[in-house]
């Protein structure tokens, strides 16, 4: 059995595919996300894209959030 998780980020994330947020990587933007209600363990889908693909609308905490690509790629999550 293999106990390493596959993460990605969420920007690589395929349109309506569920995942589960594993980790963050840019520290700085952690304490927002977290104050939004991107936690980790949080189920997060992504719904949307702007017609230049930048911002994205992401579904996550019952509700519908806007976020960069750039703020988008630190957030790493595992698919369901």
């Amino acid at each position: 059995m293999n106990d390493t998780i596959k993460t990605i980020p969420l920007t690589q994330l395929p349109y309506k595919q569920k995942a589960i947020i594993r980790s963050f990587g840019e520290t700085e933007l952690y304490v927002k996300l977290l104050e939004m209600g991107v936690i980790p363990e949080e189920e997060i889908a992504v719904e949307l894209s702007a017609p230049l693909g930048d911002p994205i609308a992401v579904s996550v905490a019952g509700y519908q959030l806007s976020l960069r690509k750039e703020e988008a790629s630190n957030i790493l999550v595992e698919i369901v």
